[in-house]
């Protein structure tokens, strides 16, 4: 590609559900297809040269759904670490989780640091997945965070203070599935990012449909504030 590659790129995946729907299948047939789209777009990035590739796998309100569905989301974040880690070596890609982990199984929460721990020699892209993430609750905690260890409230320590501290504001953020809204997704690291909302379901989002909004993303003048 001939584009300036952004350095930070966030997904909101969604769609799965109505994606299965469509086509008269369980929702769960839908988060499956959807784990195979987070390889494509993953190894991808790290080919054409994205840095940061932030994805919303699992937020805080998602325990709110039915307790089948989320204890298969569990199992299949816990599948899908597992099958993954010979492609996160293999493409040079480093592994970061953001959210409050606490809340997951132990087993869950140790593959999660094991996997961070076997890919930290990653140079070529570092995969961030949101899990328990919201961004309200992780402001909070920054904001706990500040008064615990008795900080200056600066933009910079409180920043420091975020999941996200070293990795750099979000360049692109994009939306599968129609729906128009951050869904309480990184809200302070997306202040100056470029919005992309589009209508395919993101089991059908390709790296080819990812090609053509880095086109459009180069067509935009950032200003960021300035004239």
């Amino acid at each position: 590609m001939s584009n300036k590659i952004p350095k930070h790129i966030a997904i909101i995946m969604d769609g799965n559900g109505r994606w299965a729907k469509e086509r008269n299948l369980k929702r769960t047939a839908g988060h499956e297809e959807g784990a195979k789209r987070v390889r494509d777009i993953t190894t991808h990035c790290a080919k054409i040269g994205v840095e940061y590739l932030t994805l919303y796998a699992f937020s805080t309100e998602n325990w709110n759904r039915p307790k089948l569905e989320v204890e298969y989301l569990m199992k299949l974040l816990e599948k899908y670490l597992k099958n993954e880690l010979q492609v996160y070596l293999d493409n040079g890609i480093k592994f970061k989780a953001i959210g409050d982990i606490s809340k997951f199984s132990k087993s869950l929460q140790n593959i999660i640091k094991t996997t961070q721990e076997q890919t930290s020699q990653g140079k070529n892209l570092t995969q961030i997945l949101a899990l328990n993430y919201g961004s309200q609750d992780e402001i909070l905690r920054a904001i706990k965070k500040l008064n615990e260890e008795k900080l200056e409230i600066t933009k910079e320590n409180f920043e420091n203070c975020l999941d996200t501290a070293g990795v750099p504001d979000v360049d692109m953020l994009i939306r599968t599935s129609g729906e128009i809204r951050l869904s309480n997704y990184l809200l302070w690291q997306n202040a100056y990012a470029e919005l992309f909302f589009v209508n395919t379901f993101w089991p059908e989002f390709s790296p080819r449909d990812l090609d053509d909004l880095i086109s459009d993303f180069n067509l935009r003048e950032r200003r960021f504030g300035a004239l």
